[in-house]
């Protein structure tokens, strides 16, 4: 069974730092993209940032281009979204995924990943 498990969410003051987590158990996830997503209430879920299957590429979300940064260790089956200057508008419920199959081309619609955590909760107060 394929679980994603995210860690690292709290409470921050704006400008603040997180480092989010998200570890892989049950399926070797270097053969795939791996995205972060959040859902802040009463929004729809959106894209945060992704990363190829090897490291090589990365996209952002604009709101966040700048500010956080992706990563992953294929070696220890994780995924890591470093984010800095933390703004209020950042207070959401953040997952991360796993792309449906190999791709290229880093996607960056939920409809596109599988397997998501069950998400760690981020909280910027002003």
């Amino acid at each position: 069974q394929v679980q994603l498990v995210e860690s690292g969410g709290g409470l921050v003051q704006a400008g603040g730092s997180l480092k989010l987590s998200c570890a892989a158990s049950g399926l070797a996830v270097s053969s795939y993209a791996m995205g972060w997503f959040r859902q802040a209430p009463g929004k729809e879920r959106e894209f945060v940032a992704g990363v190829n299957w090897n490291g090589s590429s990365v996209a952002y979300a604009d709101s966040v281009k700048g500010r956080f940064t992706i990563s992953r260790d294929n070696a220890k089956n994780t995924v890591h979204l470093q984010m800095n200057s933390l703004k209020p508008e950042d207070t959401a419920d953040y997952s991360c995924a796993r792309s449906r199959s190999f791709v290229w081309r880093i996607p960056t619609t939920d409809t596109a990943f599988v397997n998501w955590g069950q998400g760690t909760h981020v909280t910027v107060s002003s």
